[in-house]
């Protein structure tokens, strides 16, 4: 958090002067007043405050994982349960907690609170250790009054998804490794096979075929203008990055993934879990129906989805329920939207988004493996695919030069 130094006037008249730690100069000023100082001058220290390049230096590259994250999230769950008060359980959670980014984003939160924010809000001024689905679900805790039920589900999320993580990681690490061997193949044989054979095929006065040519063509491209591919490479992924962080991009991006074939499917399922697990909860806790569309609008993890919320809250408020709504959304699917119709119509709906989720949850875990036993065929495809043009490449010729031979 940025550090401000300031030169205020107390009570008495009398000049004081020092520094305060706040988001903005702004509330730098509120703290000052309502100790009842009246400032004069507050000014951000730029080379010692926690936005200076020193302090960016030292926290580059730290991260919290999700098993220090569901640590965290259970023991404050527990503290809250046992009906620890707020700003002790944190004390206590900064205090023991060892990762330094996490320790930090604490110590922010509990200032934030000190200083009249609520949870939520301080949880997401506290930096991206914390994704808005969880500061959203804090906020559901908040308004409802249940958060130590909301914070035991959001630990099963965390832990579901992180599974979920490692397991499409443990299933796309061998392609991964395949993939990098295929391409260090290619452009070795490219670079150094393919103009060796090339010479003497031309010494020898053959006309060379078709793949023969297009991997000379390789070759020269990747001799004389290598800089270009290169460079426009890290233009392109440096110019991806930069729209992917905008509004605009962010949502391009999640479209894109929710379309991509054999992995989209697979996010939209886990993303339909998750959407009917936290509705589920808020209807649990008796989270007006408003309330909870904005709630999952943020809390849903894709923009692409998050953006049919606003027209899905519309069509409500015109009295219109809430499966008519989905169904004319495009990402959610029909056992989705029938589930919810029956619990409307049954007055059971927490029962059905419950039912909705472990199913979801189920089909994930199927999705994963389908896309493990996919990715093989499509790996053998593509090895047959570079090994076929390079044999063809070298041995066209060379079946040639056998028949001059004779």
């Amino acid at each position: 958090m940025p550090s401000f130094s300031y030169k205020a006037f107390n009570a008495s008249g009398g000049s004081v002067s020092g520094v305060v730690e706040a988001d903005t100069a702004e509330m730098a000023a509120e703290q000052l007043f309502s100790k009842g100082y009246v400032p004069s001058q507050v000014q951000e220290q730029k080379g010692a405050s926690g936005s200076g390049w020193l302090s960016k230096l030292q926290r580059f590259g730290e991260k919290v994982s999700s098993k220090d994250l569901i640590l965290f999230t259970k023991q404050f769950r527990s503290m809250i349960h046992a009906g620890v008060p707020l700003m002790r359980a944190f004390q206590v959670l900064e205090a023991q907690t060892k990762n330094a980014a996490l320790k930090r984003a604490i110590g922010d939160i509990s200032r934030s609170i000190r200083e009249g924010s609520s949870l939520s809000t301080a949880i997401e001024r506290s930096g991206r250790i914390f994704t808005p689905l969880y500061y959203n679900l804090v906020k559901a805790g908040e308004v409802s009054g249940n958060l130590p039920e909301v914070l035991a589900r959001l630990v099963y999320i965390i832990e579901h998804e992180a599974k979920i993580k490692a397991d499409i990681k443990s299933a796309l690490q061998y392609p991964m490794m395949v993939t990098i061997a295929l391409v260090i193949a290619f452009v070795v044989l490219l670079t150094f096979v393919i103009p060796q054979f090339a010479s003497m095929f031309s010494k020898a006065g053959l006309t060379l075929p078709l793949p023969t040519k297009i991997a000379m063509g390789m070759h020269q491209f990747l001799a004389t203008y290598w800089y270009l591919g290169v460079g426009g490479l890290i233009l392109m992924v440096a110019g991806l990055r930069y729209f992917f962080k905008t509004n605009r991009g962010q949502y391009i991006k999640d479209a894109m993934i929710l379309q991509m074939p054999i992995v989209g499917q697979l996010f939209v399922k886990a993303i339909m879990s998750r959407f009917a697990s936290i509705f589920a909860i808020l209807q649990a806790s008796g989270v007006p129906i408003m309330v909870s569309m904005k709630v999952l609008s943020g809390a849903i993890g894709n923009r692409a989805i998050a953006g049919e919320f606003d027209q899905i809250r519309g069509q409500m408020e015109e009295g219109k329920g809430i499966a008519v709504p989905l169904s004319r959304a495009k990402y959610f699917t029909p056992m989705v939207i029938d589930m919810i119709a029956i619990g409307e119509e049954s007055g059971n709906i927490e029962e059905m988004l419950n039912q909705v989720s472990v199913h979801y949850d189920d089909e994930v875990a199927y999705a994963v493996k389908g896309m493990s036993d996919a990715i093989g065929p499509i790996l053998i495809v593509g090895l047959a695919a570079v090994v076929g043009f390079f044999a063809l490449a070298i041995f066209l010729p060379m079946w040639d030069m056998t028949k001059l031979a004779k």
